[in-house]
């Protein structure tokens, strides 16, 4: 087992329920370490932890700090925690070293072999997939993931394969604290401008992560995304050694998509032999990924043909697609999609799962800016679907702006829309909607996917 640094034996984590917190959490609870931490609420991710040995506290407060046997040896903070936060605050007062997470997910890289996951969209499936598809090839690879794989309803593990995979997130340029020896990006599209700024920023940090990647390592790029195979062409000029995938890649060519109600099946030509994946989660969108992984895990040392059984055996991850369940014949999913590109690629796939169905979206915007920048975007992507309930703006870490509601995006909705910023009208308004054989999807970054049993129990009323 790697040895842990000396800031990370005896850790406190700021807001360690969230998805990226509690994965470093049970690393190191895994490694020995002391972890201790606090979040505004009780979750399910607190209960397991204290379940595992941390101490946790509910609520936040300096007196925190101060009530641990032994003064931590870092506190581990994520962007959203701001200098306001009184255990960050008193942390720095009493000289405790801070660290933002991702620098702490560093440290627990060390003395493995990196692969990251990064792109615009996909990037928690595809990290997903390559992680299931290892441990198929009993590789057994630590890992951390931006959800829970529905395999092990874990988001995070310590593995003894001396391989780590992690999601690699851009949007807030912290990726550029790994060094991976494999690295994929799965697109490259404007987004999280309200910390880049622009969208020539926001594409240079992808650059700068490439400059990232050791000597030796490799970038895989999906060659149908316009600019991430120009990431790919300057990787070349770099010196990086580059492998890209897509219909129009030639190192795994994707030959044919053939969609099925429970996933479907993609036919590629690797290195000059045809191979068959079969994806159990709908979507080209969501084979690509799995195409991704495939060449991930065979850099890594994994046989092609042991990858393809893995990822046959994916199950999904948690928000993504996640099936709630059935009520008056109507199915309930919950979806975490929350740009453009993302709800019209989950769209297009579930109109195949919806089948002679319709397909009812319930969407939330998350954040101001967001809206902002691509309400057009979003009410074409949501016309995708039959019919749409469009919530109030979820803002996250933002403050309100005038002006920035649901309703810029309703607006432009070309099938029937309803706009409601009343939360909890939604799940009776959508049971009114719906019939037998409709396909309902709660999609967003926000509190939306507490909406999918409550719609289920109106549908149970009914």
């Amino acid at each position: 087992m790697p040895e842990l640094s000396e800031e990370l034996r005896r850790a406190h984590l700021i807001g360690i329920g969230g998805a990226g917190m509690s994965g470093i959490a049970r690393i190191l609870l895994a490694r020995g370490a002391f972890v201790s931490g606090s979040d505004a609420k009780e979750s399910r991710a607190l209960l397991s932890l204290r379940a595992q040995g941390a101490e946790l506290f509910v609520g936040q407060s300096a007196a925190n700090i101060s009530a641990l046997a032994e003064p931590p040896s870092a506190v581990v903070v994520s962007t959203a925690i701001k200098e306001t936060n009184p255990e960050l605050a008193a942390a720095r007062e009493a000289g405790i070293p801070v660290l933002h997470r991702a620098q702490a997910l560093a440290g627990l890289m060390e003395g493995h072999r990196v692969a990251c996951i990064a792109g615009t969209h996909g990037k928690t499936s595809t990290t997903s997939m390559l992680t299931v598809a290892l441990q198929h090839c009993r590789l057994d690879p630590s890992f951390a993931i931006g959800g829970d794989l529905n395999e092990s309803g874990a988001n995070a593990h310590h593995g003894e394969g001396g391989i780590f995979v992690a999601e690699a997130d851009e949007s807030d340029g912290s990726f550029l604290t790994y060094s991976p020896s494999v690295a994929v990006v799965t697109n490259v599209e404007p987004d999280h401008l309200d910390h880049h700024g622009t969208a020539e920023a926001y594409t240079k940090v992808f650059t700068d992560f490439v400059g990232r990647i050791v000597p030796g390592g490799l970038l895989i790029v999906c060659a149908d995304d316009a600019a991430a195979d120009e990431l790919g062409s300057q990787a070349e000029e770099m010196g990086v050694r580059v492998r890209r995938y897509g219909r129009t890649a030639t190192d795994a060519r994707v030959l044919d998509y053939a969609p099925a109600p429970d996933g479907g099946v993609v036919r590629l030509l690797l290195d000059g032999s045809e191979l068959s994946v079969r994806v159990a989660v709908p979507g080209e969108h969501m084979a690509l990924n799995a195409v991704a992984a495939l060449l991930a895990g065979i850099e890594l040392g994994a046989p092609a043909a042991e990858l393809a059984e893995g990822l046959a055996a994916f199950g999904g991850v948690r928000r993504r697609f996640e099936f709630k369940g059935r009520a008056a014949d109507v199915r309930v999913y919950d979806d975490y999609a929350h740009h453009p590109t993302e709800v019209a690629a989950q769209l297009r796939a579930v109109r195949t799962a919806a089948g002679s169905g319709r397909v009812v979206v319930v969407f939330q915007p998350h954040l101001y800016s967001r809206t902002k920048m691509f309400s057009a975007e979003f009410a074409s992507a949501l016309s995708l679907a039959d019919e749409v309930v469009v919530l109030d703006v979820y803002g996250a870490r933002e403050e309100p702006e005038p002006g920035v509601t649901g309703a810029l995006i309703a607006d432009g909705v070309t099938v029937p829309v309803h706009y409601e910023p009343a939360f909890d009208v939604a799940p009776g308004l959508v049971a009114g909607l719906v019939r037998g054989g409709d396909l309902v999807v709660t999609m967003g970054a926000g509190d939306v996917t507490q909406l999918g049993p409550e719609i289920l129990a109106e549908l149970d009323k009914r």
